[in-house]
């Protein structure tokens, strides 16, 4: 692909063609038009030639493939960040390996106050357990060392970082040799981010921005929180995305609504909503997603609730009165109950109608009932969800399995009956816990481990660009058609396909008179697309080698 690597003035004509467009105002599209930011025209490389002269550059895609860009719907963006740039232990295979690899990230970083970690998962070790305090202060060499596991709902830590916490051993969650959950958690977190420096805070989310343009991301939204990060994290992200070429920044700050003086509070943060990580209950790999009967494998638990059905709808229907968007976390059954019933008891006060208009949002959505989505539908809530979770714990031998039993685990993360039922989707990734990976996602999706919940590569497709413009109130981007947002990314990748769940569908598709335009063929084994080049209003935010 031939193109400028300096950013692109929003301001500048520019003609793309020679490839494929994905539109579905035309889906043979060869040829498009960015004019002031937007999308100007899509259509054939004859028709092409009218605007040839009346642009200010002519990008010859050299076959390539353009899409819309896409949005993750869940992202910690600081976390990712230091993801990158720290220590990574989802390549861990055991304990010893892990535990070798702190040593070493803390020979490496002498300096560094607190030792900063993620992504541990000891279902994937041969131990089958998580690291010992006596083992965790060894290879640290006494410092303060902070490691949550790959779902960030419990974590381990050294002796050192808990004298940072005075009266940590009193706090519910507090395990003297076992992973910390619930109050411990959140306050030995705040006490290891409060040692991340303002330059460490802005290295680590302009690599998360960069890392994510590269993928072919214009978009994420931010899921910041009390519980979660701080307020200088999330105004200083806003800011810096705000400041500088790269993805939007779209951002939910989860605390609770209880008046309008609280919803301007949350307007004068920046924030989109109060949603994204407002916690119903936790995670399955902790133990802590809060659950109708209890756990396969811990059966005196199940789970943590830390909102009921009253806590919901006071928070939905004062946000619903505010005209702001809220949202919750949930993943078990128990805690998606409360949810609906919580959402059910909002709409009686504030009225169904005025409940559905403002698309108020469920982060995660795994352990859904046919009620619970019904409810969903009726509602209106989108699902904001995560395909790379299924990919990563799901299947008969996976960890879902191993917490709630193979039976239970197969209801797990329903898309195809979601869409059946009307609930809008918006796919993300929830990075750091599993990685920014788009294509992933929507491969993730189109095969399910659980072959009756698959959905149709462009249904997940769409779920992942125009989804995540839905999930926050637009309708008119997500999509290269004439006026949408010029948001779009450039792939080499090989010969297009229509995959469908069901053959039939496939094979119809592909017929020229289906009218359905191709994707890249996603079956699992096969590269995935390479990223040449991803806009963004009409600016260059990543430009590939080849690009």
């Amino acid at each position: 692909m031939t193109e400028s690597t300096a950013p692109q003035s929003e301001h500048r004509t520019v003609l793309l063609r020679g490839g494929e467009v994905h539109s579905p105002a035309d889906p043979f599209a060869t040829a498009m038009v960015v004019e002031k930011g937007h999308v100007a025209w899509v259509g054939s490389e004859g028709a092409a030639d009218a605007f040839a002269s009346g642009v200010d550059e002519v990008i010859d895609l050299e076959g390539a493939l353009v899409t819309p860009a896409f949005t993750d719907a869940h992202v910690h963006t600081t976390s990712t960040g230091l993801a990158l740039t720290g220590l990574d232990l989802s390549r861990a295979a055991s304990l010893a390996q892990a535990l070798r690899l702190v040593r070493e990230h803390g020979a490496a970083h002498p300096a560094d106050q607190v030792l900063l970690g993620h992504g541990w998962d000891a279902t994937r070790w041969p131990e089958q357990r998580p690291p010992s305090r006596a083992e965790l202060d060894e290879a640290a060499g006494g410092r303060a060392l902070y490691l949550p596991r790959v779902d960030v709902h419990s974590a381990v830590v050294t002796t050192a970082l808990l004298d940072l916490v005075p009266g940590v051993t009193t706090l519910a969650g507090y395990h003297p040799d076992a992973p910390l959950t619930a109050a411990a958690h959140h306050a030995v977190r705040a006490a290891a981010h409060a040692a991340v420096t303002p330059a460490q805070r802005t290295a680590a989310q302009r690599a998360a921005l960069a890392h994510a343009a590269s993928l072919g991301i214009g978009t994420v939204h931010e899921c910041g929180g009390p519980q979660i990060s701080d307020e200088d994290d999330f105004t200083s992200l806003l800011a810096l995305a705000a400041a500088q070429p790269g993805p939007r920044v779209v951002g939910y700050w989860a605390e609770q609504v209880a008046d309008e003086k609280d919803a301007t509070r949350i307007r004068e943060l920046g924030a989109a909503g109060a949603a994204g990580d407002l916690f119903v209950d936790g995670s399955l790999g902790s133990h802590t997603a809060c659950l109708h009967a209890p756990y396969t494998d811990a059966p005196g638990t199940s789970g943590s609730a830390h909102l009921d059905a009253a806590a919901v709808a006071a928070h939905v229907a004062a946000c619903t009165e505010a005209g702001l968007q809220a949202g919750f976390h949930a993943i078990g059954d128990a805690a998606l109950s409360a949810v609906v019933d919580g959402v059910r008891t909002a709409a009686e006060r504030v009225g169904l109608a005025r409940v559905r208009a403002a698309r108020h949002r469920i982060e995660h959505a795994e352990m859904l009932t046919p009620e619970t989505i019904a409810a969903f539908a009726e509602f209106g809530l989108t699902a904001s969800v995560q395909p790379a979770f299924d990919a990563a714990w799901g299947g008969d031998d996976g960890m879902y399995a191993q917490r709630l039993g193979a039976d239970r685990a197969r209801t797990l993360n329903p898309y195809a009956t979601l869409l059946r039922a009307g609930v809008p989707l918006a796919f993300g990734s929830d990075s750091p816990v599993t990685p920014l990976d788009p294509w992933g996602t929507v491969r993730a999706a189109a095969f399910h481990r659980t072959p009756e919940h698959r959905i149709s590569a462009r249904a997940a497709f769409t779920a992942h660009t125009r989804g995540g413009w839905r999930a926050v109130g637009r309708d008119d981007a997500g999509v290269l058609v004439p006026g949408a947002p010029a948001d779009y990314a450039v792939w080499r990748t090989e010969e297009l396909v229509v995959q469908a769940p069901d053959d039939r569908v496939a094979r119809w598709s592909t017929d020229p008179r289906s009218g359905t335009p191709g994707l890249p063929d996603l079956s699992p084994g096969r590269e995935l697309p390479v990223c040449l080049g991803t806009v963004v209003a009409g600016r260059t935010v990543f430009a590939g080698p080849n690009g």
